[in-house]
């Protein structure tokens, strides 16, 4: 397997563009805390459609989908910016084997918000993986 840096060592983004792929390569890590910082403070993780999570909360559904062990592939599709306000249309899939044996094939299209920081570095206020699916009855 190959030795992926720390979380604390992966570059942020520093426009917009970068946002999608800094996530993919901390999510990749497998490591909590790495994702944990592409998100602002307050940030929202929608981890089902119509269930909105922040904080530990959003930490712990984030840990879930790191933990099967498989990498996330993004490809953008559109970056809109207004300042320091970006909305990212990003298609994403994690498929293959996970690490309980179990077959995975999860895609989405994910409408997401970042915002440039005072640092200059941009995070996630909204990260919507399922983008307009609707939620499940």
């Amino acid at each position: 397997n190959e030795i992926l840096p720390s979380g604390s060592a992966l570059p942020l983004a520093t426009s917009p563009e970068q946002q999608p792929y800094v996530f993919a390569a901390a999510f990749n890590t497998g490591d909590p805390d790495a994702i944990e910082r592409v998100y602002e403070a307050g940030g929202v993780f929608v981890g089902s459609p119509g269930q909105p999570t922040t904080g530990a909360d959003r930490r712990e559904a984030n840990a879930r989908m790191a933990a099967l062990g498989l990498p996330i592939e993004v490809k953008p599709r559109h970056v809109y910016v207004a300042d320091d306000i970006a909305l990212l249309i990003v298609d994403w899939t994690i498929s293959g084997t996970a690490s309980d044996g179990e077959e995975v094939d999860i895609q989405g299209t994910a409408t997401d918000v970042a915002r440039r920081g005072e640092d200059g570095i941009w995070r996630y206020v909204i990260d919507n993986p399922f983008g307009t699916a609707t939620q499940k009855p």
